[in-house]
């Protein structure tokens, strides 16, 4: 558990209908997404039913050692989180997240697309690839070149 870690949850809310970009990160950073069936594990998590109960997908992207999610809030926060985590560890066969995530609620709607660019945008940012179309493991519900 990292120093911080405790830290997240203070002031935390569950706003249902609300917007949530939310990190969460490998124990120690490890690499598990390097590994493209754990990535690909990772990306078909967002689509499981017990994910869709507690938050709509709008985007996602799954880095070598981390997922940004930004998603609408349908139940409780850090259920989706938990939830997400648990199918993906489960998928792998190994208990791979960090305690805890981060989270940063979407006050204004025009932001969410603002959001859903930095997030798919994550890969080309850090030099994993020069073209996004390159990158098999992110997705977004309405992104395009003219958005």
């Amino acid at each position: 558990m990292s120093p911080r870690s405790h830290a997240l949850r203070r002031g935390r809310r569950s706003l249902e209908g609300h917007y949530y970009l939310v990190t969460a990160v490998t124990l120690n950073r490890a690499r598990w997404f390097d590994v493209p069936e754990y990535a690909q594990a990772a990306c078909r998590a967002f689509n499981s039913q017990s994910i869709t109960v507690e938050a709509g997908t709008l985007a996602f992207v799954v880095m070598p050692d981390h997922v940004h999610w930004l998603l609408e809030l349908h139940g409780n926060l850090s259920e989706a989180v938990r939830r997400y985590k648990a199918i993906v560890s489960h998928r792998v066969g190994a208990g791979l997240w960090q305690r805890g995530f981060h989270d940063h609620c979407i006050r204004k709607e025009d932001n969410v697309i603002k959001a859903a660019r930095y997030i798919v945008a994550n890969p080309l940012r850090v030099g994993i690839v020069d073209d996004i179309l390159q990158y098999p493991y992110w997705d977004a519900v309405w992104l395009s070149s003219d958005s």
